[in-house]
Parts: C-alpha cells; structure tokens; sequence
C-alpha cells in the first residue's frame, strides 16, 4: 500500500486540488503570490516570481491544503464533534440584525459585542465586493454598525485570510469571523507568528457544507439572463431564514429563488475538491461555531432565525457569557452531540467517509494533507465504495487543476 505524503510545494497544494483559496499564501507573500479567480470561477494563488519551496515553507506549514489540526481546549469530548464546552440554541436578540444575518445572527452578534466590549479593535472577516456583488472580499470592520451592514452568508470563493497581514501590522487586537478550515491556518500560523498570537483574541465560524465555486452563481445568472456586469445586489441568503437568494440589476430587475430551489440539486453544487475532502468543516479550531439546526438539514419554510452554536474553548465560553450578560445574544434550549447529528447529517457521513477518500487519493498517487486530533482514524468507516470513489476520481483527474499564471 502507498504511503502517504503531503503537499512538498504550493503548487503541488493547488494542482491537485487541495487549495480553498483563503488567501494565507498572498498575506504571507505578497510579492510572490496573488489570489486570482480562475476560469472555473475560483480562487487561486498566480505565483509572481519564480517559486522558492524554501520561501514558501512557511506558508505550506499553515496552508489548509497542507496541514489540518484540532486544538481541543473544551471540557467535554465527543468522538464526531470533537472538543466542546456547550452547546445550545441561540440567536441574535437584535431582531434586525437576526432577520437580515444567515440564521440567526450569532456571528454577527458576537464581533458587534467584541467592538462595543472593546476587546477587539476591528474584526476581520468577508463580504460581498461592492464593485462586483457577485464576488466576495476580504474586509476589516472598525464600527459594530460595519459588522451588522456586512452580514450573511457568502457561498462563493472567498479569500479572508489575505487581509491577514494587513490586519497584523495594525498591532491592535483584532478577531476573525471566516470558514472552518481559515480558522485551523490562523492557529497553525499563530505557533509561528507571535504577532498574531498576541493581537487573535477570538476565531469565530460557521459550521459549514462546502464553498461553492463561483461558476453555481454564474449559472444562476444565465439562467435568468442577467450578465455579472449588470447586477448590483446578490444575496445568498438572510432576510428570513433561510431568506431567498436575491438579484438586483443596474435596470431595476430583481430576481429570487427560495433557498431550496437554490441547493436543491446537488449535483449543481460546485463545491470546490478541498470541500469534499475536508476534514474539518465543524470549526474545531475555532473559540466558537455557529450552525443551522434544520431537521435533517433541510429548511420547511421560513422562520425567525436559530443557530446551533458550539463553544469550544475558555475564550469563546467567556465571550459567549459576555453577549448574554450584555443582552446581545438570546438563547434557548441546551444541545447535545445526538442533536447536531440530526441537524447535520452530512456533517456525520462526511466525518466517517474522510479516511476512506483520503486512501483512495493515496492509493492514485496524490497528495493528502496531515491530521493531527481530528479523530478520522476512530470515525473511519471503512466504506469501500468511498475509497474506489476517490480512487477513480483521482486517477481521471477530476481533482486536478491549473495552477494561474
């Protein structure tokens, strides 16, 4: 049987489909390295100089398609959620901010309550590009109002931790509202830059299914024949919850699907090859996470707003007992591991399949990140049908990409 290896270069991380495009390499690099937007509709690093695998080895030692770590530091342990204090159900006691955020509003709420606490001076987190709504940016909100007026959900690529160092030579304390696998580069960066160690007061996430690339968005697009150039206004989701995708365009068109008409066909998805294989999509480097609570995952209509929410560590416990004393977060009935099983099912299966896909990629000869407390050993599934899958996969270069030039 092969043995594994990881990732010996950035572009070894992209060509074979393990890059998420979070932007770490251009923060750490700029001169070398730019996210670009591929034809698929993706972001990826386009090297600017010739590349140094010595340069760049600290990247690769922080880059998510190179290395995925857990930090454990709750109170409780469960095989598949991994380290927790609590759980419970939770959402915004602002009811603007709950009714326009995803969901409930618990991410927002909470890096408005680390800027009003004065704990942390700016939050460092993404939103909707207002040149080209369609795209998603890196931004750095200063003001509580900044957060609320950024909120919800963005579906496509996005890049946040490339406003990294932008945020470092700052030297203020500052937080991250981003995706699961941003918040294990930020803690693998972080043994190595005592700056980020020192100023990262808080790492806040969704629980998440997968970012698409931005081809779904442009096929929603064509689909009502409106083109990128044109459209001043899209929204994946909030305003409800779920709430609608919504379009606006420079004419005065507006355009809406219900989020199941949205994601009903999965095949449709486009979620990006580093999703499929990530091991780690329910934020356990995170201080705490946030998830939708659908039974079965899936939404029966419209309602006010819920989140599940995870505390992970002592930080994240005494921020969350800060907006509840604050009276900035309302909360509801306690949780349990059983309860997120059923509420995100997929985050089950796609937990037991893991080291099934990660052999079949082995067994073709790739690349397969390193693993360190995420428990994919113990969940393994041994699902044959999974490691022939990736297996066949790889071998016909479905995972494979071009690197940007």
């Amino acid at each position: 049987m092969a043995l594994p290896r990881q990732p010996d270069s950035l572009r070894d991380v992209v060509e074979n489909g393990l890059c998420i495009g979070c932007g770490l390499c251009e923060a750490m690099a700029p001169e070398r390295w730019c996210m670009t937007m591929t034809p698929e509709g993706r972001l990826r690093p386009a090297p600017l100089a010739p590349e140094d695998a010595t340069d760049d080895a600290p990247i690769l030692a922080a880059c998510p398609g190179a290395v995925a770590k857990a930090t454990p530091r709750g109170t409780q342990n469960d095989e598949l959620w991994g380290s927790y204090t609590r759980m419970s159900v939770a959402w915004s006691a602002d009811p603007d901010v709950r009714f326009r955020a995803a969901t409930g509003g618990v991410l927002t709420a909470l890096g408005m309550h680390l800027l009003r606490l004065g704990k942390a001076r700016f939050i460092l987190h993404c939103a909707a590009d207002e040149s080209a709504p369609l795209r998603t940016r890196w931004v750095i909100s200063e003001t509580p109002e900044d957060v609320a007026a950024r909120c919800g959900s963005r579906y496509g690529p996005s890049d946040t931790l490339a406003g990294l160092e932008a945020a470092l030579v700052r030297d203020e304390p500052f937080a991250v509202i981003a995706k699961p696998c941003d918040a294990g580069a930020l803690r693998s960066r972080a043994e190595a830059d005592p700056r980020l160690a020192r100023r990262l007061v808080a790492v806040l996430v969704m629980v998440c299914g997968g970012a698409s690339d931005l081809g779904k968005s442009w096929e929603v697009l064509r689909a009502v024949d409106v083109a990128e150039r044109d459209v001043t206004l899209f929204r994946y989701r909030g305003h409800g919850n779920p709430g609608p995708t919504r379009i606006e365009t420079r004419d005065g068109r507006a355009f809406e699907k219900t989020y199941n008409e949205m994601w009903e066909d999965e095949s449709g998805w486009r979620i990006q090859t580093r999703c499929k294989l990530c091991p780690d999509a329910i934020g356990e480097a995170a201080d705490i996470a946030a998830a939708d609570i659908w039974p079965g995952a899936v939404p029966d209509g419209e309602d006010d707003g819920f989140n599940g929410v995870i505390l992970r560590t002592p930080e994240g416990d005494a921020l969350w007992h800060s907006a509840l004393e604050a009276g900035e977060l309302s909360e509801g009935d306690t949780m349990h591991p059983r309860d997120f099983d059923r509420v995100q099912p997929h985050q089950v299966s796609k937990k037991r399949a893991l080291a099934a896909r990660l052999r079949g990629l082995v067994a073709a000869g790739k690349p397969v990140f390193a693993h360190e407390g995420l428990r994919l050993d113990a969940l393994d599934g041994h699902d044959p049908d999974e490691e022939a899958g990736a297996l066949r996969r790889a071998r016909t270069g479905r995972f494979d990409e071009d690197m940007p030039t």
